[in-house]
């Protein structure tokens, strides 16, 4: 499996498994998740992405309860976390609204919160989870930096963020945001032409993608068109459907590590099957045109 090279000393595998639907199998045990890690690793997938608001503030506890019953797995992972969202769910049932929170002291409890649910002592990546109209860039970017020294997270960035997001919070700060975690498929394919991508490639940062099969609706009946396309190629290079959506995003030169997430075991042992895809210019042109729904001008 490929990597990418994210900070000095923190590398993530190209393709992330996503754990935001960890909590929603039938059988949520820390025997059941291992077999999931493990499918992962088998095939070089090393990274691993959570949030602490994933399964109404759960995920994370679930996760840490698999890690504590076989710690040797730890070593042979990267965990990617975020934090900054307050939703009337879970732990926070008695708020009136959802909201984000980017404060020192938010911060900093969620960094030691996730933590302690992980049964970790290091956080490889953590990001803020989205853009926060009253963040203080000068107050949040000073808190990520003191996460970084105090040796709790290897490095930083941020999710769902605009360039103009980015470079305010950037300025102030002493360490280099190393990702953007946004949403990009073929479905949600803006961000290859409204500039996004563009930003980040000019930054020299890898995005990571959320939703890369369209939270399932590209494999749906409503986009027959994008599904003829998927099939078609899928046939020709004997995969599944979903595999050439991935390795769509895995031939643009950003640099893009798709954040994939499945409970089906026989699925994540097939996410490798994204580099076997013959993804030349004439296929990638092919399905962007279906996404489109018209030839490009």
């Amino acid at each position: 499996m490929e990597r990418v090279e994210l900070s000095v000393g923190l590398e993530l595998s190209r393709i992330v498994y996503g754990l935001w639907r960890l909590g929603d199998d039938e059988d949520t045990s820390p025997a059941r998740v291992q077999k999931k890690i493990e499918a992962c690793l088998e095939q070089g997938i090393t990274s691993f992405d959570i949030a602490d608001i994933y399964g109404g503030y759960t995920t994370e506890a679930i996760l840490g309860k698999a890690l504590k019953d076989a710690p040797e797995l730890r070593a042979r992972m990267e965990i990617v976390t975020k934090c900054d969202i307050i939703a009337p769910i879970g732990k926070y049932s008695g708020r009136a609204v959802k909201y984000y929170d980017t404060s020192p002291a938010h911060i900093s409890a969620s960094l030691e919160r996730s933590l302690r649910k992980l049964k970790t002592d290091r956080i490889d990546l953590f990001l803020l989870h989205r853009p926060d109209p009253l963040m203080d860039p000068v107050e949040t970017g000073r808190a990520l930096d003191e996460a970084v020294a105090s040796g709790k997270v290897r490095a930083v960035g941020v999710s769902n963020f605009k360039p103009h997001d980015w470079e305010l919070l950037q300025s102030a700060m002493e360490n280099r945001l190393v990702t953007n975690q946004i949403e990009i498929s073929l479905l949600t394919h803006q961000p290859m032409t409204n500039g996004e991508l563009a930003f980040l490639q000019r930054e020299g940062v890898a995005p990571m993608a959320w939703s890369p099969l369209g939270g399932g609706a590209l494999l749906s009946s409503g986009h027959n068109r994008m599904n003829e396309a998927l099939k078609h190629f899928a046939e020709r290079d004997g995969v599944e459907a979903g595999v050439i959506a991935v390795a769509w995003l895995l031939a643009h030169p950003a640099c893009i590590l798709p954040v994939i997430g499945t409970n089906k075991l026989e699925r994540i042992r097939a996410f490798a099957d994204a580099f076997k895809v013959n993804m030349d210019r004439e296929t990638w042109y092919a399905l962007y045109t279906a996404a489109l729904g018209h030839e490009v001008p």
